[in-house]
């Protein structure tokens, strides 16, 4: 066979190879839906930003340490929750204050005008910060919808964004204006609303009537590249019909073949079955054969809560090295933000995400498109690494204790590794004169180089290991967020 006819043919045979994988059709089974591969974006991306948004956006309050997109729920049903010694009297006691003891939940629905919302500033700041994809919260456990829908004003009133408040598709508007760019647009959606009356009467019809067809309404008018489902705890993935959803999702949507979901799809199915695995403020990394991803807020709470402090957020240097732990281990990091009812990120959000984006301009090729190398991260060879935080909201400062201020007798993660197809990245915590990689012999001709200044650097063997010299240090000639963390990228030969 001709060297062309033998290119001809593989391009067939890969031709016909890719069209047999997106004809394929997937049965209502969770075998057949996990057989389903991830599209190859989502594990490259690395950094997405969640944004909760909504009616609890007005009041924007609950206790340090909680959810203050739960406010409906503390109010109403004052459940356990958060740092164990919460019970809803707070947020009841908050609200009869501020509102008056006659004040429904529901007449937030009208103060929450998303008046100074600006979806394309929104993008900008978005692709300025680093990040590959967003998820919108489009429905909460409230119920409110943030696109027009018929399902949503079944309750007997209207409880959208376009009759109720705003009077715009915010959904929609921000859909539009993050395609413009390269960030992919992500939706969540709650499956269970916690005081429909369907949901509280008659579980069937509300999965018939109410979030089969709602669900399919958000997909087919909006196109998303990712679906991430919540509120999936209380009933069994057969009740709630997910896998006939699902196999119509990839079978007959208009997303069939591009569309990422997430693993919440029923009680007792997350990091069991879906598409790519969740966890939520979980200290320690996980270790999955799928995909996975890591959603938390900057502060505790996923909703703007006015009663965190500067103090509640996480530092710069505490996200960046949380985003770079997940990283090393072949995760995605979900960073949450909440707007205002006016539509306005807190300014301490966007510097967050500023400071984020702008340390990913110099070390992003350490993180995008990179998978787990060498254990994922070193630690430190004294000391316990068993280290859990006193507090559970503590949130990202637990990788401060686990990299640059440990507790006495804890051991310390000293560096992190990824790699893509060209190199190794070692990603420094803190400064060091040079580094040792424990049982590492690199190629003959490497080439070492140092992502903040471009220099190269030496390195030489010691027995099993490769120690690494590293300049002498000029902060002056780096940005400052080039010191949340130092790269040293070795290529591949």
């Amino acid at each position: 066979m001709k060297y062309y006819q033998y290119i001809v043919v593989l391009a067939l045979s890969i031709s016909v190879f890719l069209c047999g994988a997106q004809n394929k059709i997937y049965e209502p089974t969770w075998e057949s839906l996990d057989s389903r591969p991830i599209p190859s974006w989502f594990e490259d991306a690395k950094f997405g930003i969640f944004i909760h948004w909504g009616p609890y956006s007005v009041p924007a309050w609950s206790p340090k340490g909680t959810y203050s997109e739960w406010y409906q729920y503390w109010m109403q049903s004052k459940s356990l929750f958060g740092n164990g010694n919460f019970n809803g009297d707070e947020v009841t006691a908050y609200h009869k204050q501020t509102y008056g003891p006659h004040f429904s939940y529901y007449e937030f629905g009208e103060m929450f005008k998303a008046d100074l919302f600006k979806p394309d500033d929104w993008a900008q700041l978005f692709k300025k910060a680093g990040a590959k994809y967003i998820v919108l919260t489009s429905k909460h456990h409230d119920g409110y919808t943030l696109w027009p829908n018929e399902q949503a004003n079944d309750r007997g009133f209207a409880w959208n964004s376009m009759d109720v408040g705003s009077k715009r598709d915010l959904v929609g508007e921000l859909t539009e204006a993050v395609k413009k760019t390269n960030v992919k647009m992500g939706l969540y959606y709650s499956l269970y609303e916690w005081y429909h009356p369907w949901w509280q009467n008659d579980k069937e019809r509300f999965v018939d009537e109410h979030f089969i067809p709602q669900v399919k309404d958000l997909v087919t008018k909006y196109n998303p590249d990712v679906l991430w489902a919540d509120g999936e705890w209380d009933m069994e993935a057969d009740k709630w019909k997910s896998k006939e959803l699902l196999a119509w999702l990839f079978n007959e949507s208009n997303v069939k073949d591009s569309i990422v979901i997430n693993d919440r799809w029923g009680k007792g199915i997350r990091k069991h079955h879906g598409g790519y695995f969740t966890t939520e403020y979980e200290a320690e990394t996980p270790e999955f054969d799928k995909p996975w991803e890591e959603c938390r807020g900057m502060g505790f709470s996923f909703g703007y809560n006015r009663n965190e402090d500067a103090q509640d957020y996480n530092s710069p240097k505490a996200l960046v090295l949380t985003l770079v732990n997940i990283v090393s281990t072949g995760g995605n990091l979900l960073l949450d933000i909440g707007p205002d009812a006016r539509g306005r990120i807190p300014v301490i959000m966007q510097e967050r995400l500023l400071q984020i984006g702008s340390w990913l301009e110099t070390n992003g090729e350490a993180i995008y498109g990179t998978r787990p190398w060498n254990h994922s991260f070193q630690w430190s060879l004294k000391g316990k690494k068993n280290y859990i935080p006193k507090q559970h909201y503590l949130g990202g400062d637990v990788i401060l204790k686990q990299t640059v201020d440990p507790e006495p007798g804890y051991a310390v993660k000293e560096l992190f590794f990824t790699q893509n197809n060209k190199a190794y990245f070692v990603i420094m915590p803190k400064w060091n004169s040079e580094i040792t990689i424990r049982n590492y012999k690199p190629s003959k001709n490497t080439k070492i180089t140092f992502l903040a200044t471009g220099e190269t650097l030496l390195g030489k063997q010691a027995g099993k290991d490769f120690v690494i010299t590293l300049p002498v240090y000029q902060p002056n000639r780096m940005k400052e967020t080039d010191s949340y963390a130092y790269t040293i990228k070795i290529t591949k030969n």
